[in-house]
């Protein structure tokens, strides 16, 4: 399964900030905290801990629900 892929801008960076938007694995109700792994054995290095100052892209996993 590939990611959805989506540019980071300056105005996904301010609406993340001023919406407190969620799409990481640690958001995820398939993330599993003890091992760091996802419960649908998705690969999630890309969607762990991401920081939107630090990327010019981001990558959605089709998987994620919010937990």
């Amino acid at each position: 399964m590939s990611p959805v892929i989506t540019p980071v801008d300056e105005r996904l960076r301010r609406e993340s900030r001023e919406l407190g938007l969620c799409f990481t694995c640690e958001c995820c109700v398939h993330f599993d905290a003890e091992g760091g792994g996802c419960r649908q054995r998705y690969p999630n290095v890309e969607h762990r801990d991401v920081r939107l100052e630090r990327v010019t892209e981001l990558r959605f996993c089709k998987e994620f629900e919010l937990g």
